[in-house]
């Protein structure tokens, strides 16, 4: 029987869900499967996969083919450098240690690739958001501007004609104050003038 480590589609229409399964290959897509190793959920950013580390390793070693899609995704996990490791071990080329620490190695660099991205995403998203409010607060400050200068009678039409007749005021208040300083002085003389 010719097994194979492929997709099984749930969830609505739009937003796909996928359960990774070992299944025989004559069986529909979402019909019989053999063991359910774990899931994938596209529609997060970076995509969600659990899976069963060593039952998909040993159903790997045990000559079980993955689709195209599911070796993308054994391979982002690490299965695939896995058993690429072990064959090594068993061939004699390394040691179980050495693979450990290349494998160990690997997964530190991967989950440092992964933790980026997601901060990446989180500031990108942060300083969207940042730009939205402070885009909003411009558009809310200019319609409160608009609206409280439609709702405002024309006062500057008032402030114009009111303007001249203060500074007439300004320059005939001088030339009262000249008037009312000689206006003693001359009746003081006619005084003098009439002991």
């Amino acid at each position: 029987m010719a097994t194979k480590i492929r997709l099984q589609r749930h969830g609505k229409k739009g937003k796909p869900f996928y359960y990774i399964v070992v299944a025989d290959a004559r069986a529909p897509r979402d019909g019989r499967f053999i063991e359910r190793l774990g899931s994938y959920n596209p529609n997060t950013n970076p995509a969600t996969i659990d899976i069963n580390f060593d039952k998909a390793l040993s159903w790997i070693n045990d000559g079980a083919q993955p689709t195209d899609t599911c070796r993308a995704i054994l391979s982002y996990n690490g299965l695939l450098y896995k058993k690429h490791l072990q064959g090594g071990v068993k061939k004699g080329a390394l040691t179980q240690e050495q693979a450990d620490a290349k494998f160990a190695e690997w997964t530190d660099q991967k989950q440092g690739k992964i933790t980026g991205k997601k901060t990446d995403l989180t500031s990108a998203k942060d300083a969207a958001r940042k730009a939205a409010l402070a885009a909003e607060a411009v558009k809310k400050e200019e319609k409160a501007a608009a609206i409280l200068a439609k709702n405002t009678p024309p006062v500057e039409e008032v402030e114009v004609e009111e303007a001249p007749v203060a500074e007439a005021a300004v320059e005939e208040a001088p030339v009262a104050e000249t008037a009312t300083e000689e206006a003693p002085a001359s009746e003081e003389t006619p005084a003098d003038s009439a002991e």
